[in-house]
């Protein structure tokens, strides 16, 4: 009878919840609202009820967001510094205490109610929304896609080697609304008629799913971009690059930018894969290799199969960068991958000597 009592309190708890969702996004009116951007620099009125990440979206102002707008990644932060109301718990733990005290909001959990007064950082007005027809989509690996996007409209896209795009799926299947997901470029910024991405199948993931399953070249597609300070920095300390999987993208763009560049910095690149079959690109990094003495490629398997015929490096990506990387302290540090594996990496980094500002990720959950 008690574990009765409690499902029943659980489900109403779900149907009430479920009823003030529908209330507030149907039935509650807040009529139309200022926004104040950047003190005075830009000034919107807009219907009030939605979160100020979509509101922001409908009036061209993107704002990045890794989780599309399901409040885990934290990327989609602004600073509220009047009208945002009380911090709901969905923000909480996706801000410190520094950021709270700086009137950080978490866009995408913060709802438009009142005029609000916001600041946006400026490069984020120069991200545009792109129109593109897919020219090509071939396979990589068993579950790791390239994806070609020609444009349409506009015809080319300015950006720094080493940002992403937001794609949208639309909605498809049992899937009734549309989603934005990020994905680095992988492209170099001369190739600027184009986008292209490296994309891994996600199991359950609604946008990996459905590049894998419904899209085909010739399909139009939507996004927008460029974002993200994942970037090289001025200097000319020597590198090491630490990826797995799809963070494959950024540096295939860096790489061929460097080499457009005539960049020359040092750099050791260590891949890491499961299996042989999840390694690609290697013939043309091996290629690069033998043809620029700056450049060092270390690809690593973690549980090389039986008939792998595997003689390189095992492990770990990580403890095959501890094997290799003895001090890090004048090095600079890059890392793409899924965010286990970049707070792991900085873990044996970190202890090598190098400094916080010579680190350097954008971290996509």
């Amino acid at each position: 009878m008690v574990l009765l009592a409690a499902a029943a309190a659980s489900g109403l708890t779900a149907v009430l919840a479920a009823l003030l969702l529908l209330a507030e996004r149907y039935l509650a009116n807040y009529g139309e609202v200022t926004l104040d951007i950047n003190q005075g620099a830009r000034t919107l009125e807009v219907p009030g009820g939605e979160t100020l990440l979509a509101t922001l979206m409908g009036q061209g102002i993107f704002i990045p967001s890794a989780c599309g707008g399901k409040g885990t990644c934290a990327y989609c932060k602004v600073k509220v510094l009047d009208g945002a109301g009380p911090m709901s718990p969905t923000e909480e733990p996706l801000l410190s205490d520094a950021e709270v005290a700086d009137n950080v909001r978490i866009s995408c959990q913060c709802k438009v109610r009142n005029d609000m007064v916001i600041e946006v950082p400026e490069e984020l007005f120069r991200v545009r929304a792109y129109r593109g027809r897919v020219e090509r989509l071939r396979d990589l690996t068993h579950d790791i896609k390239e994806l070609r996007i020609g444009l349409i409209e506009p015809e080319r896209i300015e950006f720094t080697p080493g940002q992403y795009i937001q794609l949208q799926a639309p909605p498809y299947g049992k899937q009734r609304e549309s989603v934005f997901r990020a994905y680095s470029m992988s492209n170099p910024p001369a190739d600027d008629r184009a986008v292209e991405t490296i994309i891994r199948l996600v199991p359950g993931g609604i946008c990996t799913t459905w590049v894998f399953t419904v899209l085909a070249e010739g399909d139009e597609v939507d996004f927008t971009g460029p974002y993200g300070d994942f970037r090289l920095s001025d200097s000319d300390r020597e590198m090491v690059w630490i990826a797995g999987g799809s963070g494959m993208a950024p540096f295939w763009s860096i790489i061929r930018y460097m080499r457009a560049q005539n960049l020359r910095r040092p750099c050791t690149y260590f891949f890491g894969a499961v299996q042989k079959r999840d390694l690609f690109l290697t013939d043309e990094l091996n290629q690069f290799a033998q043809e620029h003495d700056w450049f060092t490629f270390v690809p690593a398997l973690s549980a090389p199969a039986e008939d792998d015929d595997w003689d390189g490096e095992t492990g770990l990506i990580t403890e095959v960068v501890d094997r290799h990387v003895q001090d890090a302290a004048d090095k600079e540090i890059y890392l793409c991958g899924s965010p286990g594996m970049i707070d792991a990496a900085i873990a044996v980094i970190k202890p090598k000597g190098v400094t916080d500002d010579r680190i350097f990720y954008d971290k996509f959950a």
